[in-house]
C-alpha cells in the first residue's frame, strides 16, 4: 500500500484511477470545445449552413459537446445533422439526430443511419460547412454498401473477417472498398458540392492516421482494391465464406471498373481538414502522470502493442521479470494498442481481448506475487460482455488459490470473463462515451 498526502491508497485503487485518468483526457465534453475554438476562431464562425454528421462510439458525446459550444459561441448558426453510435452510447442533443446501431457487426439501423448521412451530405451547397465527428467504431457503423452489395453481405463479410483473426486495420481496408462513405467517400461528396469539410477525430488506431480512424470517411486513403483482395487470400477466405457480390465488386474495382477510394490528388484545391483531437498515447501519458504522483516510475511502452492477446500477456510477464531483477523503486509498465483473439471453431468464448491478455499475464506471472495489473477498453466495453476489462492484485491471486479457480482452463476456453467475474475483479464502467483503444497497466512493487 502506497502513502499519498498521508492518506493510504490501495493498489486496486491506483490501477483503477490510472485507467480513469486515461479515459478523462479523451473526454469529448472537454476536448471538442477546445478544438472548435481553434478551427473556428472569433470572427470566423460558420456563416452558411452547418451540417453535422458522424459515427463512432464517442460521436454522440462529441455531438452533444458541439451543441453546447455552439449555443454559446455560434448563436446565429442553425445546426442540423445525423450521428451514428453504438447501442447504449447515446448522448442528449437538441438539433442533431442520434441513431444507435450495431457494432462490430453492422445491422439495418446502421445502414439506415448511413443512408441518412449520405442523403444530407448530398444537399450541401458552396459556402456550407460539413463538420464530421468521427471516432473508433465508426467503420462498422457507417455501413452503406456500394451498389449491388446488401447489408446481409456486409454482415457476413465482417463476421468472416472477425472469425479469421484479421486485425482491425485489415478489416477496415476491406470495408473502405465496399462502402459508399468510408475511404474518403463522404468528403468526396462534400467536395463535389463545393462545401468545406472539418473532421474532428478521436483516434483508437496505431499511428493516429486519419485514413485509419473509422476507415477515414473524410481522409485520403492509401489502400487499393488489390490490398482488399490480398487480405481474403491471406486468411483463405473464398466463396464459401465471402458473398459473391463482395468478391465481384472487388474484382471489378481491380479491373478499373469501379472508382478507387479518395486519394491525395482528389484533395487538390479542396477545403478538407482532418483534426485528430484525442489519441491513445495522450491517454497513456495521463496515466503515467497519475502513477508518478503515487510514487511509481512509469515506463510507457507506447500505443502500438499488438498481436495475439495471450502471447502479449506472456511477453509482458517476461518483461516484468526483467525490470524486477534490476531492483529500485516501484514501477508502472503502461501500454496501449489493440490485440487480437483468435477463437478456434466450436468454442464460443466469453470476454474480450483485454481480459484475455490479463488472464494470460495472470497465469504467466505466478512467481511474481507483488505484480498487479489492469487491462480495459477505454470505450467501456471489452468484447462480448458489458465490462470494460478486468484487474488483479496479490489479493485476487490469493483468492483464486483459496477457491481453487485456476486460470488455464479458462484460457483454453477463451472464457476470461467468467474467471474474473468469479473473483469479483471485473472493471465495469458502462459506456465511457469516448474511445482511444485499449489500456494496460502493470504495477511492480519491489
Amino acid at each position: 500500500m502506497i502513502q499519498h498526502n498521508n492518506q493510504p491508497i490501495s493498489t486496486q485503487e491506483i490501477l483503477k484511477n490510472a485507467f480513469a485518468a486515461a479515459v478523462a483526457v479523451a473526454d469529448p465534453q472537454v476536448i471538442v470545445p477546445q478544438y472548435l475554438a481553434k478551427i473556428f476562431p472569433a470572427g470566423q464562425e460558420p456563416s452558411g449552413r452547418c451540417l453535422v454528421v458522424g459515427a463512432g462510439k464517442a460521436s454522440a458525446s462529441m455531438a452533444s459537446a458541439l451543441e453546447t459550444y455552439a449555443k454559446t459561441h455560434w448563436p446565429q448558426v442553425k445546426l442540423e445533422g445525423v450521428v451514428l453510435t453504438r447501442y447504449g452510447h447515446a448522448s442528449p442533443t437538441a438539433h442533431i439526430q442520434i441513431i444507435e446501431a450495431g457494432h462490430p457487426v453492422p445491422d439495418q439501423a446502421g445502414m439506415n443511419g448511413a443512408k441518412a448521412i449520405y442523403a444530407l451530405t448530398q444537399q450541401l451547397e458552396p459556402g456550407d460547412v460539413l463538420i464530421a465527428l468521427v471516432s473508433g467504431g465508426g467503420s462498422s457503423l457507417l455501413t452503406l454498401p456500394q451498389e449491388g452489395i446488401s447489408i446481409d453481405d456486409m454482415r457476413k463479410t465482417t463476421e468472416a473477417l472477425l472469425r479469421s483473426g484479421a486485425p482491425i486495420e485489415e478489416m477496415n481496408i476491406v470495408r473502405k472498398h465496399l462502402s459508399a462513405i468510408l475511404g474518403g467517400n463522404l468528403a468526396r461528396v462534400a467536395i463535389a458540392h463545393g462545401a468545406r469539410v472539418e473532421a474532428l477525430l478521436i483516434s483508437d488506431v496505431t499511428g493516429d492516421s486519419p485514413a485509419d480512424i473509422a476507415s477515414g470517411p473524410c481522409a485520403s486513403d492509401y489502400s487499393t482494391y488489390q490490398d482488399a483482395l490480398a487480405i481474403f487470400e491471406k486468411y483463405r477466405l473464398g466463396v464459401d465464406e465471402i458473398p459473391a457480390s463482395v468478391l465481384n465488386h472487388l474484382a471489378q474495382g481491380l479491373a478499373g471498373k469501379k472508382p478507387e477510394t479518395l486519394k491525395d490528388a482528389d484533395l487538390v484545391n479542396a477545403q478538407v481538414a482532418n483534426h485528430v483531437i484525442a489519441t491513445a498515447y495522450k491517454s497513456l501519458e495521463a496515466a503515467a502522470d497519475y502513477v508518478r504522483s503515487q510514487g511509481y516510475e512509469p515506463i510507457v511502452l507506447g500505443d502500438t502493442i499488438t498481436g495475439e492477446a495471450q502471447q502479449v500477456g506472456r511477453a509482458q510477464a517476461d518483461l516484468a521479470r526483467v525490470h524486477l531483477a534490476k531492483g529500485g523503486k516501484p514501477l508502472a509498465i503502461i501500454s496501449g494498442g489493440e490485440c487480437t483473439v483468435t477463437i478456434p471453431a466450436g468454442i464460443k468464448g466469453r470476454g474480450g481481448r483485454c481480459s484475455e491478455y490479463l488472464l494470460s499475464l495472470f497465469s504467466a506471472s505466478k512467481d511474481l506475487p507483488h505484480l498487479a495489473a489492469l487491462a480495459a477498453d477505454t470505450d467501456g466495453i471489452d468484447g462480448s460482455e458489458k465490462n470494460a476489462g478486468a484487474w488483479f492484485t496479490g489479493d485476487v491471486r490469493k483468492s483464486s488459490l483459496v477457491q481453487g479457480i485456476a486460470p488455464e482452463p479458462f484460457l483454453l476456453a477463451h472464457d476470461c470473463y467468467s474467471f474474473f467475474a468469479e473473483l469479483g475483479a471485473l472493471v465495469e464502467t458502462g459506456p465511457t462515451l469516448t474511445n482511444v483503444n485499449d489500456f494496460r497497466i502493470i504495477l511492480l512493487n519491489q
